[in-house]
């Protein structure tokens, strides 16, 4: 050791007095300690947890650490950052909130009412026909009123529902469905037939884009939307066999709304009911797993929806499926009148055997769907469809044809739950609504330009047309549907 470095040693050593015992100051603590034995200040601990903020502790001390200080040797409880909301998709279920079964029942009751309405123009046309003096292209009108009220609603539907809430917007469309019909039940002049058809159509797309998005969102989709457009099928099935029993008896044919009339305003009343706290009661799920687009521009959301390749297909999709549904159903008598010189007071049941046939589709073949694989599902439903429909064309016989005819119903009644739970899981939550909205204009618009497009063509070279419309029709719902994508996991 070097002697210079030693001296210093003994010289600092042999300073302090032996005689004067100095005892060593304690040290001030920098980090404050705790323990369970002792009573603690309830203060300190809130304000410790106040002090973690987006999972980062804001309070921490400065000081600087090293790994072998001893208060780094113990592992404190990590701390996981939060994962933005939308991440977690956290769906409701029939029974969770309770309100959800009447909610639900509310849906049905609403399908049931369209079915009611859209099936029961194949049975009157004839005698609307007459009573107004007007040949197949001018009857056509009433699909195309239907139509524009669809296309109207698209553009509000989203808008009407995040200013009025869901039931609100469903009592607006209850009211104008109820306006709709009171021109149909006085048998008013034609041209207020088309008007009235308008708001129906109206207020038919504001339940219906409102109906799918609430069904689609419950756990099992595919089955809640089974049994939502099942009911469809019923009012369906229920609504030629009381027209044909109307105007059998001689009664004029507009004594028929009066039933879809009283309806609506059950509907009117049950909906609104029990809707009425639907975003109180669910404002937890929507804060998990609904990203609503308040604060976005109307026009820009429509415009997202559209740029969607799902939307486009699916409009595109569900136009040749409501085209072909509505043709077959409204000009299927027709046919039969025209072509099979069948009696009008008897063959007005075979729509209602089409009918049957759909409903039982949706609410037995669904769950299927939902099993098999919606896309694999869809395109032999609509194989089996097509082989059917020309059956019903190429075989003169009225007994046949019916038999085919509710086969053609069954074959077609799930496809669009399936096609619905199909486009709901593969857009956005920020989409849903206005994409919903579009593809269901669409299909009305479909429901509508193809009988209007049957007509005109039937009073030209006859109501054969109806068959190759329809499979035409067919073909184009299997080349978007091949274009459709996959279902993915959603991720926002």
């Amino acid at each position: 050791m070097d002697p210079s470095l030693f001296g210093t040693i003994i010289q600092v050593e042999s300073k302090p007095n032996l005689h004067e015992h100095v005892l060593p100051t304690t040290p001030k603590r920098v980090v404050s300690r705790t323990y369970p034995a002792v009573p603690q200040d309830d203060s300190i601990e809130l304000d410790s947890l106040r002090s973690f903020r987006n999972g980062v502790n804001t309070s921490a001390p400065t000081t600087p650490r090293t790994e072998r200080d001893l208060e780094m040797s113990y592992p404190g409880t990590p701390v996981e950052p939060l994962e933005p909301v939308d991440a977690v998709d956290a769906l409701p279920t029939l029974n969770n909130p309770p309100m959800n079964k009447y909610r639900l029942a509310s849906c049905c009751f609403q399908t049931f009412l369209g079915g009611l309405t859209d099936s029961a123009p194949g049975a009157l046309i004839p005698y609307m026909e007459t009573h107004y003096n007007i040949g197949y292209a001018v009857v056509s009108l009433i699909f195309v009123g239907n139509a524009l009220g669809f296309i109207v609603a698209a553009a509000f539907v989203d808008k009407i529902r995040q200013r009025l809430g869901r039931a609100k917007a469903i009592a607006v469309s209850m009211v104008c469905i109820a306006l709709g019909f009171i021109p149909l039940v006085c048998a008013a002049p034609f041209p207020s037939i088309v008007i009235a058809y308008f708001f129906i159509g109206f207020g038919t797309a504001i339940a219906l884009a409102i109906g799918n998005v609430f069904c689609a969102n419950l756990q099992n989709g595919t089955t809640m939307l089974g049994a939502m457009h099942g009911s469809y099928g019923i009012g369906g099935t229920i609504g030629p066999l009381v027209a044909t029993s109307i105007v059998s008896t001689g009664s004029i044919w507009s004594r028929y709304y009066l039933l879809t009339l009283g309806f609506t305003l059950w509907n009117l009343c049950f909906s609104t009911w029990s809707f009425w706290d639907y975003e109180k009661e669910l404002g937890e799920f929507h804060a998990l797993s609904e990203t609503t687009s308040r604060g976005m521009d109307q026009v820009a959301g429509m415009l997202l929806a559209i740029k969607s390749r799902v939307v486009v297909l699916g409009a595109v999709f569900i136009f040749a499926y409501q085209g072909a549904e509505v043709s077959i159903s409204g000009w299927v008598i027709s046919f039969l009148i025209t072509a099979r010189n069948g009696d009008p007071s008897s063959v007005g049941y075979v729509t209602s055997g089409f009918w049957a046939g759909i409903t039982l589709g949706r609410f037995v073949l669904s769950p299927i769907g939902s099993k098999v694989g919606e896309k694999l599902f869809v395109y032999l439903l609509v194989a089996g469809a097509t082989v059917f429909q020309l059956l019903v064309w190429l075989v003169p016989n009225i007994i046949g044809e019916a038999v085919s005819l509710a086969i053609v119903g069954l074959l077609l009644g799930p496809i669009y739950p399936c096609a619905a739970a199909l486009f709901t899981r593969n857009l956005s939550r920020r989409e849903q609504v206005n994409g919903m909205s579009i593809i269901s204009a669409f299909g009305s618009s479909g429901g509508a330009i193809t009988p209007f497009t049957t007509g005109l063509l039937a009073q030209a070279a006859g109501t054969f047309v109806l068959h190759p419309i329809a499979i035409g029709s067919f073909a184009i719902m299997t080349l978007c549907w091949f274009g459709q994508p996959g279902t993915r996991k959603r991720t926002e």
